[in-house]
């Protein structure tokens, strides 16, 4: 009965190391692509083609609505640019005068039609300076335009980035779901021979239920993006976006002070204020010499049927009808003499709307050397975290990770230990691919605030320099 039980002992053992070993195979395997779970960056059959930063940018500037209307309302501005500088319109006015009523003929003598051009001639440069207003604030209207495609970039990156970093970390997720559900078959495989624990069961269908709550957020969040991103690129917000691959950043990093000076003067908003400012400029020099008289310049034709005395062949009186021709040159000029209700306050509006332009700059200038400031210091935690991690903190996650594989092989730790180490490398690399979307939005925005390109947004980056998962080895039998 003893050598029984002892044979029974041992094929009860042999049990459990064959299942164990299993365990560790599935556990060595999980970092492969899981074939059951849904990949929404690869749920399409041209998932193959990558969908590049500059595709989406493209398509934006496009076809967003947005777009259209601003380059609609520079033109309304260009538009008026030439009439400005131009004179009122002369006025031709045709009269009858002095015809009988109810006869409307021309009465004797004083009866006469008369044709009448009159022009308003303003002095003084005024028309000059209208010209300098009005081409001033259609480049105003230009640079806003610009500003307003920028912002549509940025707002495009900033989707793109967190689709991006959404479809990585959903990919780590899959896999550490997978990773989950094969610690939990190896678990109940375990209680049932009677070398597991109840709890490690339990916390194991406890994390499984966690992790698919986490997908299930994160497919609805990738929807939600999604919807975002067509609605920049006026798609319908069921297109399907796919296999995302995100710009190479670049090696170096410029000085912040070259940033302040780029966004200083190459910023389209700063661009514009400085638009309306130079036309306030010029306006309030138009409305200095408002008070100039405005030379009015008319000429005036006029004939009338004339009766004449006269005498016949033969000498004898008789009366003849003529044609009576006339011309007649009308100079005017305006009298300013409410100069100091009208003249007078125009010059204080233009002084005003000048002072007004000129802090609107200042200030401007001042969010955004602001701006600046605060994307220039993500920028740099961003890099210097990922470095962090890809140099530091990922491979000592998965040092820690292969001990901790070590020791389970000698049984030191139990198996929840073990999957903690691996779902702590799983966390850290799903926090590497935030840090890469923020350091792209931080590149995007200040692209937006600069108005230059600073980063190829049709490269592809270099794959990251992280290291595979270590793999598990089977424990020894004990």
């Amino acid at each position: 009965m003893r050598h029984r039980r002892e044979c029974i002992t041992h094929r009860l053992s042999w049990r459990q190391r064959a299942v164990l070993v299993g365990a560790l195979f599935l556990l060595a395997s999980y970092n492969a692509p899981a074939q059951q779970s849904p990949d929404p960056s690869r749920t399409q059959p041209n998932a193959a083609v990558p969908t590049r930063l500059g595709e989406l940018y493209a398509q934006v500037q496009r076809d967003n609505p947005k777009v259209a209307a601003v380059q609609a309302l520079v033109r309304a501005a260009q538009a008026r640019v030439p009439g400005a500088s131009r004179p009122p319109d002369p006025q031709l006015q045709l009269g009858f005068m002095n015809y009988s009523i109810p006869g409307l003929v021309p009465m004797e003598v004083i009866g006469m039609t008369q044709l009448q051009v009159m022009q308003m001639v303003p002095l003084g440069g005024k028309l000059g300076l209208a010209g300098r207003v009005a081409g001033a604030q259609a480049s105003a209207t230009r640079e806003r335009a610009q500003d307003v495609v920028w912002e549509l970039r940025a707002q495009t990156a900033m989707a793109f980035y967190d689709l991006y970093a959404t479809d990585q970390q959903f990919r780590v997720a899959r896999e550490t779901l997978r990773l989950l559900q094969d610690i939990a078959r190896t678990t109940e495989s375990m209680y049932r021979v009677g070398e597991g624990r109840q709890t490690d069961v339990l916390r194991a269908q406890v994390e499984i239920a966690r992790m698919a709550g986490d997908t299930a957020r994160m497919l609805a969040m990738r929807h939600t993006m999604v919807a975002r991103l067509n609605a920049l690129r006026d798609a319908d917000a069921t297109t399907a976006i796919v296999h995302l691959e995100r710009p190479q950043f670049p090696e170096a990093i410029p000085a912040h002070a070259g940033l302040d000076s780029l966004a200083a003067d190459g910023r389209p908003m700063i661009r514009a204020g400085l638009e309306v400012l130079r036309g306030a400029d010029a306006s309030a020099v138009l409305a200095r010499r408002e008070i100039i008289p405005d030379l009015q310049i008319g000429v005036q034709y006029g004939q009338q049927k004339a009766t004449m005395p006269g005498t016949d062949a033969m000498g004898a009186p008789m009366l003849t009808r003529s044609t009576e021709r006339m011309g007649s040159l009308m100079i005017g000029v305006t009298l300013p003499i409410f100069a100091r209700d009208r003249q007078f306050q125009m010059r204080n509006e233009a002084d005003a709307m000048r002072a007004m332009a000129g802090a609107d700059v200042a200030a401007m200038r001042a969010e955004t050397r602001g701006q600046v400031g605060e994307a220039y210091a993500r920028l740099i935690q961003a890099r210097t975290l990922a470095r962090l991690y890809r140099t530091t903190v990922l491979p000592q996650a998965e040092a820690s990770a292969a001990s901790a594989m070590s020791a389970y092989r000698v049984a030191s730790i139990d198996f929840m230990t073990l999957l903690e180490n691996r779902m702590t490398v799983n966390k850290y690399r799903q926090e590497l691919y935030t840090l890469e979307a923020d350091e792209g939005k931080a590149w995007a925005e200040l692209e937006m605030l600069t108005g230059q390109q600073l980063i190829d947004p049709n490269s592809i980056a270099v794959a990251d320099a992280q290291r595979p998962p270590a793999q598990l080895a089977p424990r020894g039998p004990t």
